[in-house]
This record gives structure tokens, C-alpha cells and sequence, in this order.
């Protein structure tokens, strides 16, 4: 049996940490070919790096693009399960306090938004507080909303508002303007001038792209999704939750090949494009959910069941020090690639980048295991919690 080892010395569930750690490198990666929503490439030339350049875009993007993501809104709903229920076992109501924890993240995701236009944590912030109206449901009650939020309600009422309206003309360019204006202050502005504008348009355009690709509700049902693992104690070794994430990882397995086969062929099907663009996001979002689910599930039974496990336990540290690693990278990745900084997008291509997101992940994961051998948590990770429990007035 191997339940005794699944707990670390800080009785935190290894797995977990190992899971986020997979996760923030694979955003990691997606961040560097991206070079940090900063879609411009110079042209190519050398007929290798041509080729180097599409493997590489085309695999990570198929391994991690919105599955990492997903993977890390799991974790942090199960996050959530756990810090609310430790305080109930204390006889305390976690709500409240989660509430303003959520406004210290917000705070963060701002900050962090003014260096990286495009990141994930505001949304976090804003969506979150569906856990608190939920956490006291049960859960079955919960598994229906999850499960409806995650067929997503948005796109299927489109799209039978768009078979009754047939004038009905989708807008799936909303976003568009504000990008181009924070594109070209990213590649042409100063660090103030990227503040100022990725403040206010980046955070619109960065949120009217989340709406138009099913991330705002996707989300909610991912986060409920983790405080159901929580509730089930799926995370710890059993032979019986063995045999749920076997059983899990056939289901996804067979469900993703038949989705993802749909999705190029839609088109055939459906010329109107008021249809056919919230068809096409409903099969992208369930392929995503399935391959999540692969990932997902293909990492703890790899941590359980094989000897790969000590290789996956060196990942728990850099999970660890997730919200460290993700807001130290978008400084970073700010710094090498926008005109403020070393404006690198001007001569790197995609295999390039693909290495400097390597390197970058490999200078964290050696910084995540020399701090956590002197420090319980991450520096940010320390300063978010000692924020969250700040005495109040009233002690």
C-alpha cells in the first residue's frame, strides 16, 4: 500500500502539487512560443527551423493549449475544499475569509496583468466566489452545476437562438481592437505605457477572449469539479480510486478521439457562420475537457502505479510555488520578449522560444527546491496567505 507516502511532512497531498507543477510548466511553455500574447514572428528562412517551428507549435498546443489551464482550475477548486474544510473541522466558516482572499488575488492579477496582457488569475479572482455559493450544496446538487456550466450553457443558447433568429450574426472578433492596441504598445511602448494600457484594454480584451472561447463557465465547472475530488478523496491512494481514474481515463480516452475527429470536418456540415462558430467552440471545449482528463488522470496513475513516480515527485516542489513561479515568469517573459525590455519577439522564432521556456522553467524548478529546503512556502505563496489571515478588528 502506498496511502502513508502520499501526504508530504506538511501533510500536503503530494499528487496535487505534483499535478499543478505539470500544469504551470505547460502554461509555461504555451507562454514562451506565445512570447507572452505576443503572436509576431520574424520570417523564417532556414528550411530546419520551418519544420522545428510547426512540430513544436502544433504539439505543445495540442499537449497543453487549454488543458494545462483547465488541469490548474481543477486545483485550485480542490485547493479551496481543503482550506474550507480544515476550518469546519475547526467548527469555523472558511467563506468569508476565502472572499477576501479572492480580493487579494484579484489585487495580484492585476499587477500581474499590467506585465503579461493575457493572464488567467482575474478571472480566478472574479469566478471564484461561485465556490462560496456552492460549498455548502451537496454534492450531487454540485455535480449537476458543474456538469451543466461545462456542457456550456452560453454557446448552446447561441446557437438555438441563431436556428430560431435567422438574421442573427455573430461577433466573434470582440476582442480584436483591444489587442491590436495593447500589441503594438507591447511592441513599440515603455513599461509605463504597457501598464497604463494592459491595465484597462488588455484586462477588456484579455476578458471579451475568455467569454468568446467558453472560458468563463468552463471555469466555474472546473473549480466545482476540484472541490468534488476533495470531497470524494480522490487524490489519495486507494484501490478503489484506482479504479475510478482507470475507469475515468477509458471514458476521456474514448470520448476525445470521435470530438476532435468532428472538429475539422464541421465546417462541411455547417456554412453559417452564427452556427457554426459556437458548434466549433462546444467541440474544441469537450476535446480539451477530454484530454484534460487524459493528462489528468494519465499523471496519477503513473504517480501510483509505476516506477516513474520519483521522477513525477521532483514536479510537487515546483507546484509548490505555483503562484510564484506563474507572476516571476510574466516579469520575465515581459522583460525578454516587449520593447520596454530586451525586445526579443523582433528575432526569435518558435524553436527559440520553445528552448527559452525551457530554460526558464528549468532556473525555477532548481530555484523552487533549493527555497522550499528552508522555507515552507513561496515567497508570494507566504505573503498571499499571511494577507488572507490578517487579524481583523474584532481579532
Amino acid at each position: 500500500m502506498r496511502s502513508s507516502t502520499t501526504l508530504t511532512n506538511n501533510n500536503r497531498i503530494e499528487i496535487a502539487d505534483v499535478l499543478r507543477g505539470f500544469a504551470v510548466m505547460g502554461i509555461t511553455l504555451i507562454h514562451f512560443i506565445e512570447r507572452f500574447s505576443l503572436n509576431s514572428y520574424p520570417e523564417e528562412t532556414h528550411g530546419f527551423l520551418i519544420f522545428t517551428d510547426r512540430v513544436i507549435w502544433d504539439s505543445v498546443f495540442f499537449t497543453f493549449s487549454g488543458k494545462a489551464y483547465c488541469i490548474f482550475a481543477m486545483l485550485f477548486g480542490f485547493s479551496f475544499f481543503i482550506q474550507d474544510n480544515s476550518q469546519k473541522e475547526k467548527g469555523k466558516d472558511f467563506r468569508g475569509r476565502f472572499a477576501w482572499r479572492l480580493v487579494l488575488l484579484f489585487l495580484i492579477a492585476c499587477v500581474n496583468s499590467t506585465l503579461f496582457p493575457g493572464e488567467i488569475l482575474v478571472l480566478y479572482a472574479l469566478v471564484g466566489y461561485v465556490m462560496i455559493a456552492v460549498c455548502r450544496l451537496s454534492t450531487r446538487a454540485i455535480a449537476i452545476i458543474a456538469v451543466i456550466l461545462l456542457l456550456q450553457p452560453i454557446e448552446w443558447g447561441q446557437i438555438i437562438y441563431a436556428l430560431i433568429n435567422p438574421e442573427y450574426v455573430i461577433n466573434a472578433e470582440l476582442d480584436a481592437p483591444y489587442w491590436e492596441i495593447v500589441n503594438t504598445v507591447q511592441k513599440e511602448g515603455s513599461f509605463l505605457e504597457l501598464c497604463k494600457t494592459a491595465i484597462w484594454t488588455g484586462n477588456i480584451g484579455n476578458m471579451g477572449w475568455m467569454l468568446l472561447h467558453g472560458r468563463i463557465t468552463q471555469t466555474a465547472g472546473l473549480f466545482m469539479t476540484g472541490m468534488l475530488i476533495g470531497r470524494g478523496n480522490l487524490f489519495l491512494y486507494s484501490e478503489k480510486n484506482i479504479k475510478f481514474w482507470i475507469k475515468v481515463f477509458i471514458i476521456v480516452t474514448i470520448a476525445f478521439f470521435p470530438i476532435y475527429g468532428l472538429i475539422p470536418v464541421l465546417p462541411d456540415f455547417i456554412s453559417r457562420e452564427a452556427l457554426l462558430v459556437p458548434s466549433t467552440l462546444l467541440l474544441k471545449s469537450f476535446s480539451n475537457i477530454a484530454f484534460t482528463g487524459i493528462l489528468f488522470t494519465g499523471v496519477i496513475l503513473v504517480y501510483y502505479l509505476t516506477t516513474f513516480r520519483c521522477v513525477l515527485q521532483r514536479l510537487a516542489p515546483y507546484g509548490r510555488m505555483s503562484l510564484t513561479n506563474y507572476l516571476s515568469q510574466s516579469l520575465i517573459g515581459g522583460f525578454l520578449f516587449y520593447n520596454w525590455g530586451l525586445g526579443l519577439y523582433r528575432h526569435t522564432g518558435i524553436t527559440v522560444c520553445f528552448l527559452m521556456g525551457i530554460g526558464m522553467f528549468l532556473v525555477q524548478f532548481f530555484f523552487c527546491r533549493w527555497w522550499l529546503r528552508s522555507h515552507r512556502r513561496g515567497p508570494l505563496e507566504w505573503l498571499w496567505r499571511k494577507a488572507t489571515w490578517i487579524k481583523t478588528g474584532r481579532g
